[in-house]
């Protein structure tokens, strides 16, 4: 596929940051499978950015964003580091911002990041996608197996604790029966569910 440095990309009132193109997860339904683009951004890295990079492509009017959104081709966390030294420079020029990710980060950095991720972000969407680990590991085909469903449970409910806005999501096919299941366990963690549009 054609690789690009779209570090930075906007849709309505929120600028997005695509740190990575790596994932821990293989998911079935994901938007990049088979595409180079979403929303006529290419979104394939040809390479990372530095921090650095990504800070230059910022608006000097921080407020010209609603908010400043980690989420690409990739997981965010992945880049902990340039994560985190980003994300805490936008909150010191007053911008809002978000972390779109899998939960995976405690597993991936083999340490609970609750309370680094609070220095550095407002929001966590956390992706749940399915209702038991077995459906989770079928569906979305993580590195870590079944133990990412619990783990990710984990990590939402240790930010939400730390005063970080929290969420689960799923996309809106799981039907009833399962978008029941999903509340309780999004009960559980102490968090609220969403439910989002499934992108085709």
């Amino acid at each position: 596929m054609e690789n690009n440095e779209t570090f930075t990309y906007a849709i309505g009132d929120n600028l997005y940051i695509n740190l990575t193109s790596r994932c821990t997860n293989a998911c079935t339904f994901c938007v990049r499978n088979g595409k180079a683009e979403f929303c006529g951004y290419k979104l394939w890295l040809a390479r990372e950015p530095s921090p650095e990079e990504v800070l230059a492509r910022i608006p000097a009017d921080i407020a010209r964003y609603k908010e400043y959104v980690f989420c690409g081709f990739g997981e965010p966390t992945l880049r902990l580091d340039a994560l985190l030294s980003i994300g805490q420079e936008l909150k010191r020029r007053g911008a809002t911002v978000r972390l779109n990710t899998n939960g995976q980060a405690d597993l991936i950095h083999k340490r609970d990041v609750s309370g680094e991720l609070a220095s550095a972000v407002d929001k966590i969407n956390v992706s749940l996608n399915e209702a038991t680990a077995d459906a989770y590991a079928a569906l979305c085909k993580p590195a870590f197996g079944e133990a990412a469903f619990s783990a990710l449970q984990t990590f939402a409910a240790n930010c939400a604790k730390r005063g970080i806005d929290t969420w689960l999501s799923v996309v809106d096919i799981l039907g009833q029966e399962k978008l029941d299941a999903c509340r309780k366990i999004a009960a559980a963690c102490g968090v609220p569910l969403k439910v989002r549009p499934y992108i085709a």
